[in-house]
């Protein structure tokens, strides 16, 4: 006799214990993120080091790398969560608060070797379905980024192609800088 393991909801895959690497829940569905190498952990310190520096001080938004975003009836880990300042959670006394339930304003995801794009950009359309203004998946191997609008609309930038940037946030970037960020 054969059983079928019975779907957990999203409220019971909150009660599990964090993984390593982290696991999403989303479409019903768990989903385990490979280990971050070598080309994907250089460009998330990257990208959240240039977007804090001109975004941080003037409290226009804040960058963080890993963070879990329950919101949607889904939660997903993005490599890197961008959120308004006036958007971040915080306690009553003010300090950042450990859970996020909701939307990042950008959400950003570097494709690992071996990881499924497909589930990928399925994250990344969930975010723009439920609020987020701008997604990107970084293709590390193909050096192209697709960016992902709140219409459902993808486009993929390449070479010299200028990259859109969450408004307010004073950053120009192009698809060769950020992958030149990988030769050190």
């Amino acid at each position: 006799m054969t059983t079928v393991a019975k779907p957990i909801t999203l409220d019971e895959f909150l009660q599990l214990p964090e993984t390593e690497p982290a696991s999403e829940y989303i479409d019903g569905q768990i989903n385990q993120k490979p280990m971050p190498q070598g080309e994907h952990s250089l460009l998330q310190v990257e990208l959240c080091g240039s977007i804090n520096r001109v975004a941080k001080p003037q409290k226009i938004a804040l960058a963080l790398p890993e963070l879990r975003c329950t919101f949607g009836g889904a939660t997903i880990v993005p490599d890197v969560t961008v959120f308004r300042w006036e958007r971040i959670p915080r306690t009553e006394s003010g300090r950042i608060k450990n859970r996020f339930e909701s939307h990042p304003d950008w959400a950003i995801e570097i494709l690992s070797p071996d990881q499924s794009q497909t589930k990928v950009l399925r994250n990344l359309l969930h975010c723009c379905k439920n609020g987020t203004e701008l997604g990107w998946l970084i293709l590390p191997d193909e050096a192209g980024i697709f960016a992902v609008h709140p219409n459902q609309r993808i486009e993929l930038l390449e070479a010299t192609d200028t990259l859109p940037i969450l408004s307010s946030i004073d950053l120009s970037l192009t698809v060769e800088q950020v992958f030149s960020w990988l030769n050190i």
